[in-house]
């Protein structure tokens, strides 16, 4: 980092959350943790965002570095495009007191300047308070008077009709009173990171609440590394701080819970349970949930990508729009077929999905499971809403979903290595140990969404049909997992 600043807004905001991590950013960036897809692709939707909203404010200059050690350079054109009289600046860059920032969008109208930055978010938080109030803090200590600030972030109302209206997309929020609150805590603040910069050693932070709050820390790993594979903070459905309480008493692992802690009934459950190795499996309700399951059984698993800007007519900001499924239908005789949709990526993949969707599932009956209900319910009444033309035929497949969590939800069927989680990832190993989603390519849903994404968007840089191949795959074993999943609940 030049010599010229120690603080950009970024560290700020992470040093603000936790001393320990702008530290171990600026000295021992080694031991970050690796960023997987889906936080690469929230980034990238950000810097698209911002892109796209210079449009509200035409014919401006760039003043962007070449790259991530130049902003001393940017700092140096944003004064002279000031002095030119330029009155529209992206990326304006400011220098004061060792503290650097880059405002999205500097505007000069009749009355003064004003500061907009953009954020990919359909509100306006806290934390984005915040960074403004550094931002003002260093550009107007730089000598430009702000007369106001504003927040543009995503209107999630907007639903995408023809051509792209990006005043439409974006809604603007003035926020210069808080902002100007909030100087004297900026002042003491960077003081403080100063100090801890400019300190010779790690500083002393324990974990707590602050390393998910408001962002999850990618210094997690170095700081979290002495706790068990299995500990208190594993106690399903216990919130946090009651978790840091019993880990601040020195309790660590979770046979080491006192007798006396408050915690509810499927909780002791999940202590009981590991303590004894004991299996929990309630015979009467497992079979009164089985012969409740009229046959054919459809076994049927929904995958859904979300644009921070729509690309699609009919669609909103960040709604999840479905692009893939996959069903396997069991007869009474055991016998399996699969069926299996994924969108090419070329265009608006909900009309096929549906009509293909209406064509396997089939007229004949018989229950359509899920896991998690509520998911596949509500992206199907979703589509029944956009497309109303499908409405009574999307209404007749609602009404036959079953939802095959209950069973461990409900905690009828229990073991040990579940770990108080009823999420298919972990039953299915637990039930079924030669399935697994580790050989995978793609092996979560959070993966399948962004690489989806990627290929709709344009971004993706791999082997595009190798990868329907890996998608494909993955979705299939969702529905396969539930197959045996209902083979093993029969058995019990």
């Amino acid at each position: 980092m030049p010599s010229t600043y120690l603080i950009s807004k970024s560290t700020f905001l992470k040093g603000n959350q936790c001393t320990k991590a702008i530290y171990l950013n600026r000295f021992h960036k080694e031991l970050r943790d690796e960023m997987d897809e889906s936080q690469e692709a929230v980034f990238a939707q950000g810097t698209n965002v911002g892109q796209l909203a210079q449009g509200l404010f035409p014919n401006g200059v760039d003043c962007s570095p070449e790259d991530q050690t130049k902003f001393d350079k940017s700092a140096i054109r944003t004064t002279e495009e000031i002095s030119n009289g330029q009155k529209v600046i992206y990326e304006a860059t400011f220098i004061y007191d060792e503290v650097l920032c880059a405002l999205d969008i500097l505007v000069k109208d009749k009355a003064g300047w004003i500061g907009y930055e953009v954020k990919s978010s359909t509100e306006v938080k806290d934390t984005y308070i915040l960074d403004s109030a550094l931002q003002y803090y260093v550009i107007t200590n730089s000598g430009i008077k702000l007369k106001d600030f504003f927040i543009v972030h995503i209107n999630n109302e907007y639903v995408k009709s023809g051509k792209l209206n990006i005043k439409k997309l974006f809604s603007q929020k003035s926020i210069i009173k808080e902002i100007k609150e909030l100087q004297p805590f900026i002042a003491e603040k960077i003081r403080e990171l100063k100090t801890v910069i400019k300190a010779k050693q790690i500083p002393k932070k324990d974990i707590g609440l602050h390393c998910s709050d408001p962002y999850p820390c990618d210094f997690s790993g170095h700081c979290w590394k002495h706790i068990p594979e299995y500990s208190v903070f594993d106690i399903a459905n216990l919130r946090g701080n009651k978790k840091f309480e019993l880990y601040y008493q020195g309790i660590l692992d979770i046979k080491e819970i006192p007798k006396d802690a408050k915690l509810n009934e499927k909780q002791w459950q999940q202590i009981e349970c590991e303590l004894e190795q004991k299996v929990v499996i309630d015979k009467p309700k497992i079979k009164a949930f089985i012969k409740s399951l009229n046959y054919p059984l459809h076994f049927l698993d929904f995958e859904t990508f979300q644009l921070a800007v729509p690309i699609f007519d009919n669609s909103r900001p960040y709604q999840q729009l479905v692009f893939q499924y996959s069903l396997h239908t069991l007869d009474k005789k055991g016998t399996t077929k699969h069926f299996e949709f994924l969108a090419d990526g070329t265009k608006d993949p909900r009309i096929d999905f549906i009509e293909q969707l209406i064509k396997d599932c089939g007229e004949g009956g018989g229950d359509i499971l899920v896991y998690n209900i509520s998911f596949e319910r509500g992206k199907l009444n979703q589509l029944a809403e956009d497309f109303p033309k499908y409405e009574k035929q999307i209404s007749k497949i609602v009404e036959r979903l079953k939802d095959l969590m209950v069973p461990f939800q409900k905690r009828w069927y229990y073991k040990p290595e579940l770990r108080g989680s009823y999420s298919i990832k972990q039953v299915l190993p637990c039930l079924v140990p030669e399935l697994s989603y580790d050989s995978l390519n793609i092996a979560n849903g959070g993966t399948a969404s962004a690489t989806f994404s990627a290929i709709v968007e344009g971004t993706f840089e791999g082997d595009i049909e190798e990868t329907r191949k890996h998608l494909l795959e993955y979705c299939k074993l969702d529905t396969l997992a539930m197959v045996k999943i209902v083979e093993v609940l029969e058995k019990v």
